[in-house]
């Protein structure tokens, strides 16, 4: 829908997308407040429609997503490649794995002045504690690629 021929009401309009209240973009394009009658504009069809479009613009004028991103990051790659900025490349083309889930960052946490987290377990039952030990060989199996008891590993101690 083009802009509205009535010039005060494209500003109500205007107004209504940008997140005013009736009353107040009523007030601001050019009309004397009137509660009621800025209720009754802001329902009309053609305000409405136009309120649409406007909010529908704006939302794709703003909109940021991953491919935008990383089509952003590649320009910055082959700019600096042909400067022969080289860090500057390899830091787009990091910024392009991290974006697309090909770089995940690890993290160690560690306990007091840099040493093993600690963790106190004297109030677990033997329940929890058994629920703990079987996550904790589930990670430990898992980090190291070997198959954890029932995955085509065995329960059984060789002899």
């Amino acid at each position: 829908m083009p802009v509205l021929n009535n010039a005060r009401h494209e500003k109500f309009a205007q107004n209504l997308a940008k997140g005013k209240t009736a009353d107040r973009a009523y007030v601001e394009a050019g009309y004397k407040a009137n509660r009621h009658n800025a209720a009754a504009l802001a329902r009309e069809e053609h305000i409405l429609t136009r309120v649409h479009e406007l909010q529908k613009k704006a939302a794709e004028r703003t909109a940021v997503t991953i491919q935008g991103l990383t089509d952003e990051l590649e320009e910055v790659r082959v700019s600096a490649s042909t400067a022969e900025q080289y860090s500057v490349a390899v830091s787009a083309i990091m910024g392009k794995a991290k974006l697309n889930g090909l770089l995940v960052e690890k993290k160690q946490l560690t306990g007091a002045n840099g040493g093993p987290v600690q963790i106190d377990l004297t109030g677990m039952s033997n329940e929890q504690l058994q629920s703990l030990e079987a996550l904790l060989a589930a990670l430990a199996s898992s980090a190291s690629g070997t198959p954890e008891a029932g995955e085509g590993g065995t329960d059984e101690t060789p002899s």
